[in-house]
């Protein structure tokens, strides 16, 4: 399968490191908004659609995880860009989790959020793929968005949830099931040893959809990575903690110390415990 030509936004100054940002599945650029303005002061920050999603097109059939990581770095040679950061939520840290393994001469540091090396049972995909395809992404929605941010940061923030929902019941049927099958086909566990990438794990503590131990997993994988376990924060953790995730990026992404995170709910789980991990 030929690479896609995906739809691209860029904001901050020229001149600067380049850093891509990968969505999560059913989300658009528009996942990262929250992050933009801390992250584009110092970085010319590229945000994309995966396939079949956003403005991205639509490609007939499934795909493999090869084919996203493929449009990843064809987009880099479009740009012109030889190496950069990248940073990915769910599906689009598996992505970047692929080019930093297969293609690792172009990445320089990669940032890995609420995602996951391998992510079963594969008939639930098979299962959710064929749903959308027979009934549209709405049938999913609700179920799906729920796990989006713990219930709390939805009853206080109605608008952004219509938002999410939004974005998620706007991306094409097939276009989300064909991705629904990268992630069914996924197992990355093989090739994390193979990432030279300087790497930064962050998992969100009310995470459901990829728990805790998958990013504990993926940190125990890659040679020399950081792990940062975020309180108040479910799958998509840049969405209710964004402030904390923009500065936890920027000092992974910059080289400085990273501080022990504070504190702001009881949600711990078993052994886990908030905090930065060497």
């Amino acid at each position: 399968m030929t690479s896609v030509p995906l739809h691209y936004t860029v904001d901050g100054p020229v001149d600067a490191p380049v850093l891509l940002l990968g969505a999560s599945l059913g989300t658009t650029t528009d996942l990262w908004t929250p992050q933009i303005p801390a992250l584009a002061h110092g970085f010319r920050v590229v945000r994309y659609d995966h396939r079949g999603h956003g403005r991205s097109p639509v490609p007939p059939g499934p795909c493999a995880l090869a084919n996203l990581g493929g449009d990843v770095l064809a987009l880099l040679d479009d740009l012109e860009v030889p190496r950069a950061d990248l940073a990915g939520v769910s599906l689009g840290g598996m992505v970047s989790m692929w080019v930093a393994a297969h293609a690792p001469d172009r990445v320089d540091r990669l940032a890995l959020m609420c995602t996951s090396a391998r992510l079963g049972p594969a008939e639930m995909w098979a299962q959710r793929a064929a749903t959308v395809r027979a009934e549209g992404v709405a049938a999913i929605a609700d179920a799906v968005v729920a796990q989006w941010v713990p219930p709390e940061f939805g009853q206080r923030n109605p608008e952004i949830m219509a938002d999410l929902c939004d974005m998620l019941t706007g991306t094409p049927g097939e276009g989300y099931a064909a991705c629904c099958a990268a992630i069914e086909t996924m197992d990355l566990e093989p090739d994390l040893g193979r990432i030279t990438a300087s790497t930064l794990v962050i998992a969100g503590l009310a995470d459901e959809a990829t728990p805790p131990s998958h990013a504990h997993r993926i940190a125990a994988l890659i040679p020399g990575a950081r792990l940062a376990l975020v309180a108040g924060a479910a799958h998509l953790a840049n969405v209710s903690r964004p402030d904390l995730i923009a500065e936890l990026l920027t000092d992974f992404l910059t080289d400085r110390p990273i501080v022990p995170i504070v504190p702001t709910r009881s949600d711990r789980e078993g052994s886990d415990r908030e905090g930065f991990e060497q």
